[in-house]
């Protein structure tokens, strides 16, 4: 069986490194908030160019910690993407206030910014982009928006790691950036994790008050806060694969560019690269008309795949509860409809996307 993402490949080829990391962690005894969480936020930091980088419990925290550090409210509207992990609005509506969705460029799978000011009201104080699959969304565009209407910027950096927009990094163009460390991402841990990167050094203070219950001086809570601190054994399993993903995200565009030279089928839309991006691929995903048939014959081939999203935000259950949305977004729908991704990580080697590709190529159309 060829899967989605092997983690017990990876973990083989770094064994020794992290279990030692690991094995240190348990030897110190210091497990909350300790040495290795203070190193990887300094050198997720420099990676990124900037000066702060805040470890919290999870990629959904990221987010979250964010738009309040960036002062999000009851009654705010914040314009993303419909086409995405729940997480990304699933925040606003926790902050009591409301995603306004934006439909989608199906070349990238992200927010279309010539939609965005098109939705912007008297409420709008922040635009949340999604850097979908590793390919960065259109930041220039988004920033001159968001400086002309004086909006707050959060960008969702979970599935981006590395990724670039005309030369830097994506997470340091906005307010703040927001990573998660999910076993399946590009950079991974071995559990939940996330990070929030930042040029501002209130959000920072206010960032590491708020993971820890509201608190910066021990036992003395000035607000509100959550329990909401990066893991020490994750933060130096992390520290390991950091050195790596540069290397790991080049493997990725390797396995790409293979992808793309080996499918021959006109009826199969390919992933988009625009120019000026460096795309990481955290997922190959392309589109189908006739997806189910091209699943039902990898999975005959024992070849995985899977549906990144199948029903879009503004169509969900939940939103509909909450805020009676009857919109219609169509390149979202299309999508949601078409879009069916393949095997993607590091270790993939030339055969397996050989066979993946051959399936693909002569699967039923």
């Amino acid at each position: 069986m060829i899967p989605m993402v092997d983690l017990k490949r990876q973990y083989h080829g770094l064994k020794s490194e992290i279990d030692a990391a690991v094995g240190d962690v348990l030897e110190q005894t210091h497990f909350i908030l300790g040495p290795n969480v203070n190193a990887l936020e300094e050198e997720i930091a420099a990676y990124h160019g900037l000066p702060y980088a805040v470890g919290v419990a999870n990629g959904t925290d990221a987010l979250l910690l964010a738009l309040r550090a960036c002062g999000i409210e009851a009654g705010d509207e914040v314009i993303t993407t419909p086409f995405t992990f729940i997480a990304t609005a699933e925040v606003v509506a926790r902050l009591n206030a409301v995603p306004v969705f934006v439909d989608i460029r199906p070349d990238t799978f992200n927010i279309d910014a010539g939609q965005i000011e098109g939705k912007i009201t008297s409420r709008t104080k922040a635009i949340l982009p999604v850097h979908l699959f590793g390919h960065p969304a259109d930041m220039d565009a988004i920033m001159a928006i968001a400086e002309q209407h004086h909006l707050k910027v959060v960008e969702d950096c979970a599935q981006s790691f590395g990724a670039e927009y005309r030369g830097r990094k994506v997470g340091t163009f906005g307010d703040a950036g927001c990573f998660s460390f999910f076993p399946s991402k590009n950079l991974a841990g071995f559990g939940d994790g996330g990070m929030v990167v930042t040029k501002e050094e209130e959000t920072a203070a206010q960032l590491k008050t708020l993971r820890n219950h509201g608190s910066s001086v021990r036992y003395h809570h000035h607000e509100v806060g959550y329990n909401s601190r990066l893991d020490e054994i994750q933060a130096a399993i992390l520290r390991v694969k950091l050195r790596r993903i540069d290397q790991w995200n080049d493997a990725r565009r390797r396995i790409a560019a293979a992808y793309r030279s080996s499918i021959a089928r006109k009826d199969v839309i390919l992933p988009g690269e625009l120019n000026g991006c460096r795309h990481v691929y955290h997922q190959f995903t392309l589109r189908a008309g006739n997806r189910d048939a091209l699943a039902r014959a990898l999975q005959e081939k024992n070849i995985a795949s899977a549906v990144y999203y199948p029903v879009p935000l503004h169509r969900q259950e939940v939103f509909l509860k909450l805020f009676r949305s009857s919109e219609k977004l169509p390149q979202s729908e299309m999508c949601a409809r078409e879009v069916i991704s393949l095997p993607m990580f590091p270790e993939l080697d030339q055969e397996e996307i050989r066979r993946i590709a051959d399936v693909v190529t002569s699967s039923p159309a």
